[in-house]
């Protein structure tokens, strides 16, 4: 599948890896529409991107918002074939913290978001593709989640957020098997340490020590090598029920 004539949906697509996969998809030639919380942002980068680009307000772990944001997104394109889960929050403390156990409610939160928000646009995007004319080699549409590092080696303070990604990472397979009938190609990208938004408001020092860490190229992950990857998943079809670590083989310490 070529990205030249795709009909992507991006969550978390104001900013950071999804905008970037938004800019690829744009410069191809293809038509994008954003999926965020962010209106100001999301609206504004959506402007950006020019005419072939959208921006719907979605809350990813509000069934109900996805499955109305997907379908506008459809009648928006004439269509899906490519969707991308970039939408998540990195909500992390210590289970027995100085303060307690950790509550129960925030480790739920970044389950809902993280996980069950893949889900419900991977499911709700799915039954769109599952409508679309078949390619040459019956393909109907891609679907790129976005896990992490932190599934595989998770620190400290990460119960939460690791067990959000691990759970990405564990339903992709079942999902890629359960669509191949349909044509529809499911894969999971893990990124390493990436210069994302939350990564750049923090001090520079620390975002040179975080760069340090990985052992070649030794610094943070650019946006645009995310994007490389989707693209090089969209057009290759062979690549089905995958997870690609993109992370400059850093692998996580303890804390």
């Amino acid at each position: 599948m070529d990205l030249a004539t795709a009909k992507a949906v991006i969550t978390g697509g104001a900013s950071g890896l999804g905008y970037a996969t938004a800019e690829r998809v744009i410069s191809a030639g293809g038509h994008v529409v954003l999926l965020d919380i962010n209106d100001e942002l999301g609206q504004d980068s959506a402007a950006r991107l020019g005419d072939r680009a959208a921006y719907i307000s979605t809350d990813v772990a509000d069934e109900d918002s996805v499955k109305a944001a997907i379908s506008s997104a459809n009648e928006i394109m004439g269509g899906i074939t490519l969707a991308v889960n970039c939408a998540g929050i990195a909500t992390a403390g210590r289970t027995l913290g100085r303060e307690g156990p950790w509550p129960t409610e925030k480790f739920n939160k970044v389950i809902q978001v993280n996980l069950v928000g893949s889900y419900n646009v991977t499911k709700e995007a799915a039954a769109f593709m599952a409508q679309n004319e078949p390619d040459d080699e019956g393909e109907r549409g891609v679907i790129v989640s976005t896990a992490s590092i932190a599934a595989f080696e998770g620190q400290i303070g990460q119960a939460a957020y690791s067990a959000s990604k691990g759970g990405v990472v564990g339903m992709m397979l079942p999902l890629a098997r359960e669509f191949a009938q349909f044509g529809i190609r499911v894969n999971t990208i893990a990124p390493g340490v990436f210069l994302t938004p939350m990564v750049a408001g923090m001090p520079e020092e620390v975002q040179e020590s975080l760069g340090k860490q990985v052992p070649f190229p030794p610094r943070l992950g650019r946006p645009e090598e995310y994007a490389d990857t989707v693209e090089f998943i969209y057009g290759t079809s062979m690549v089905n029920g995958e997870t690609i670590r993109v992370d400059g083989a850093i692998r996580m310490q303890p804390k």
